[in-house]
């Protein structure tokens, strides 16, 4: 995967048309994982983590939307509409398909309702994110660094990383089994993210093809 996702990866960066639709998906999908941490929010029970991070995820948002202007004019690519995003179905359905399956699966193996399923859902997709991000990330800046690319994603990378630990040190409060809970949320965050790659990967080819 890693092989392959670097290849295409590197397409991508050598395109300033695919190169910022790929910067506003992965700006979408930072932006929309801020609004479901916020969402998942209890009304007052709210510690500095989860503000934190909910606040960097919308940052990273803007940086990724904000870095599309050394490529284009960020009037082409105003808004998340599809026309505008990589594999669009596929990039909104990423984290709903994910945080459906999680509440589902908190539901099955907890006893667990209202806020404390949200809290608990919010837990594993968040880590199963971060995982993600600690993968594709740092691809994404090798790839950058090798083209001296003007897009610079170092800042996100080390955040990321930070989250990253941030949500095992949750999780292991919330249970100790967490370990094998976690690894049933990313078993469904890599089909899904299998299924997303791949259906950039198509657009990718036809743009090449035209």
């Amino acid at each position: 995967m890693m092989i392959e996702l670097e290849n295409l990866i590197g397409i991508i960066v050598k395109n300033n048309d695919l190169h910022a639709r790929w910067l506003n998906s992965l700006s979408m999908m930072e932006n929309t994982g801020a609004r479901k941490i916020s969402a998942s929010e209890h009304p007052t029970q709210v510690n500095l983590t989860i503000l934190k991070h909910a606040a960097e995820e919308a940052r990273h948002a803007f940086l990724l939307k904000r870095q599309m202007s050394k490529l284009v004019p960020l009037e082409q690519y105003p808004t998340y509409e599809a026309p505008y995003l990589l594999a669009p179905v596929k990039s909104y359905q990423y984290l709903q398909a994910l945080d459906v399956a999680a509440s589902r699966y908190v539901k099955k193996h907890f006893q667990l309702a209202d806020y404390d399923l949200k809290y608990a859902a919010y837990l594993l997709v968040t880590y199963a994110i971060e995982v993600r991000a600690d993968e594709l990330y740092p691809i994404y800046q090798k790839v950058l660094t090798r083209e001296k690319s003007k897009i610079q994603v170092k800042a996100i990378i080390v955040e990321e990383e930070g989250h990253l630990q941030e949500m095992v040190e949750q999780l292991k409060d919330f249970s100790p089994e967490w370990e094998q809970h976690a690894e049933a949320i990313c078993a469904i965050e890599g089909k899904l993210f299998t299924q997303w790659i791949a259906q950039v990967g198509k657009e990718v080819e036809q743009t090449a093809l035209v």
